[in-house]
């Protein structure tokens, strides 16, 4: 990778200013105003060799598999980016910074990379209760946020007023049809009349999937035998499986993070619980395999974004120069998601003719038929993408494309 798009960042501050309008009249005197910051921004962007765009993610903690793929995709594309050019006549700069897969911290690297590094946009976060939680940040300072893979509702929609967040942006889908995706697979392909559900209490995205899963099972005629929850962190969960076994699912529905996943999915076997089971993209990390054994997975499936052998022109251009580029290793979506929110941002930027805030803004909600490596893009009136979802398959050890769902 060459240096000169590349901007080495040190580490998060421990004690960042707080968001105004917290309570702290001291810092409501010296923090800057919205505008301000927006203006300052696009002054730094406009004068400068390079556009400094922010990289929020999970670079250290329970998520940090997300967050080094996620990085990595946006590496890619800026190498990309600049070799052909740059955009505006400049060089992308990444900026980079680690929420250590905390929300609190999540809010603090937004801050950071707005107040301080002056950046014109995030990419960022991974999940959806860190994107959440560095939100109102983008939103108060007016800069726009795209997360690449955070699927809950409510990071494009307010669901107190229904109205849409301005700045908030996405390249994957939403909770709702990747629920819908896991409850039809599991009907109409694995021939499922049966489920139970083993969700993270503590995650956003969890509960989301959840409930459109229950939604989609129930309205097509099958009956949830039991609803049973977990923790991030916790580590044993053969007392809820033994639960779960007594059950005899024909199917079970784990919608959450790698870390716990992978030790739920490797207890149930040993317990001797061989129904099928399901979740979402975050079961997507090369770390799942490690944690369960190749052969606990067997007959486990996930909703994803893309699959690495799907055969279309575009994922088979993406997955050749992301393993020339990381020594053969094989991109996930998180990878690939990131390298297409980089790309949208490179292309709002040139379409708005200008590296400001406010602009690009206005220019990613117009976005229309662009054409990304996970499929072509079109942002709907609440900036989330209309695209198609696939189905992967565990099987002996590898990652298997099994079926591609529109919506």
């Amino acid at each position: 990778m060459k240096k000169s798009w590349l901007a080495a960042t040190a580490a998060l501050v421990l004690a960042v200013a707080p968001l105004a309008g917290c309570g702290d009249k001291k810092e409501e005197t010296t923090a800057a105003s919205p505008a301000a910051s927006t203006a300052a921004a696009s002054t730094a962007a406009a004068t400068g060799g390079t556009i400094k765009i922010g990289a929020n993610f999970e670079l250290t903690g329970g998520q940090a598999s997300f967050g080094s793929s996620s990085l990595k995709g946006v590496k890619l594309a800026v190498k990309e980016i600049n070799a052909a050019g740059g955009v505006l006549g400049k060089q992308l700069e990444i900026v980079q910074a680690d929420n250590t897969s905390k929300s609190e911290e999540s809010t603090r690297a937004a801050q950071k990379l707005i107040s301080n590094d002056k950046v014109v946009a995030l990419l960022g976060p991974v999940t959806s209760t860190n994107v959440l939680a560095a939100l109102p940040v983008a939103q108060e300072k007016k800069v726009p946020l795209i997360t690449p893979t955070a699927t809950n509702p409510k990071i494009t929609v307010d669901e107190r007023t229904n109205k849409v967040n301005d700045f908030a942006f996405r390249t994957c889908f939403i909770d709702p049809f990747q629920g819908k995706v896991a409850a039809d697979f599991a009907q109409k392909e694995l021939k499922a009349a049966t489920a139970v559900v083993f969700s993270d209490s503590s995650s956003d995205y969890s509960k989301g999937l959840l409930k459109y899963f229950k939604e989609t099972f129930t309205k097509n005629g099958g009956k949830i035998l039991a609803e049973e929850s977990y923790q991030q962190k916790d580590t044993d969960f053969k007392a809820v499986l033994t639960r779960i076994k007594e059950k005899n699912p024909d199917f079970i529905y784990v919608p959450g993070y790698y870390e716990e996943v992978g030790k739920i999915v490797k207890q149930a076997r040993e317990l001797g619980i061989k129904a099928a089971m399901m979740g979402g993209d975050g079961w997507d990390s090369p770390q799942l395999f490690e944690i369960a054994g190749k052969d606990a997975l067997n007959n486990t499936y996930m909703s994803n974004h893309y699959a690495a052998d799907d055969t279309s022109p575009e994922v088979q251009a993406f997955v050749t120069a992301y393993k020339k580029d990381y020594n053969n290793e094989v991109p996930d979506a998180l990878a690939a998601l990131s390298y297409d929110a980089t790309k949208l941002l490179a292309d709002a930027i040139k379409r708005a003719g200008a590296a400001e805030p406010e602009k690009i803004k206005d220019a990613l909600a117009k976005t229309k038929d662009l054409k990304l490596a996970t499929g072509v893009l079109t942002l709907n009136e609440t900036h989330d993408p209309v695209k198609s979802a696939v189905v992967v398959e565990f099987k002996d050890g590898k990652q298997v494309f099994k079926s591609k769902v529109n919506p």
